[in-house]
């Protein structure tokens, strides 16, 4: 991990409230899929954790929600932002089929990790979840590597009516091995359902290297995991939720 600063190459909405960055970065050389940058945001002290949604040769792709004033900063950026990373461990990429779910900005991190299955010649299937139809990003990307993608929102607007389990259900697909991203209630449904798998936790992680504490969840024994340093992947039944 080292921290340097990055040239921004682009800073573009690609649906309300999502932007989609791309920096200039040595950090390109280190990523892996599910990791993680912070990136500083002035005048604010504390950095911005970031997942990681595309590893180019030289540059990093991210795609961030504005949730406050410190991402609402970053959709004026236009130049260079300081990065720090790559922070924390990424999915596993292993010689097996795969289902990708996210939901909301949960789906960023996915894409990356479905083009390394992709080129190991793994079959993926991609199932993404939204409140509604407005909110949808990056099902064309998906499809455009080829994976079949099945969308779902809570109100019905697009795709399957619930949630992405409902979505799951609809394939017939009894335990499939997962890796997901998203809010934690999402995360509990999966982890109530399946057995094979990977969580990759959403948490306020202020330093990123484990040293502040303030991103501690429990596993199912009771002992304290940092999510930035110790995830934010996990195996699907090792984390309380």
């Amino acid at each position: 991990m080292f921290s340097e600063d990055a040239r921004i190459l682009s800073n573009v909405e690609i649906a309300p409230d999502i932007w989609k960055m791309e920096i200039e970065t040595r950090l390109a050389k280190e990523a892996r899929p599910g990791q993680f940058i912070e990136i500083q945001v002035p005048p604010f002290f504390l950095r911005r954790p970031i997942s990681i949604n595309e590893i180019k040769e030289n540059s990093l792709v991210i795609i961030y929600k504005v949730l406050g004033e410190g991402t609402l900063k970053m959709t004026t950026m236009k130049d260079t932002l300081n990065v720090f990373g790559p922070c924390g461990n990424g999915f596993p990429i292993e010689n097996q089929d795969v289902y990708l779910v996210g939901g909301g900005v949960g789906v960023p991190p996915l894409y990356e990790t479905a083009k390394r299955y992709l080129k190991k010649g793994q079959k993926v299937q991609v199932v993404l979840g939204f409140n509604s139809k407005d909110q949808i990003f990056f099902e064309q990307e998906f499809k455009d590597l080829g994976c079949p993608v099945s969308i779902a929102t809570m109100d019905g607007s697009a795709g399957i009516k619930g949630t992405v389990v409902d979505a799951i259900h609809e394939q017939g697909i009894q335990d499939p091995f997962i890796l997901a991203c998203g809010p934690y209630p999402m995360l509990k449904a999966l982890q109530r359902e399946y057995t094979k798998g990977y969580l990759s936790l959403e948490a306020r992680m202020a330093c990123g290297i484990g040293a502040c504490m303030g991103c501690v969840v429990k596993d199912k024994e009771g002992h304290s995991l940092r999510v930035c340093k110790d995830g934010p992947v996990f195996p699907i039944q090792e984390v309380a939720l």
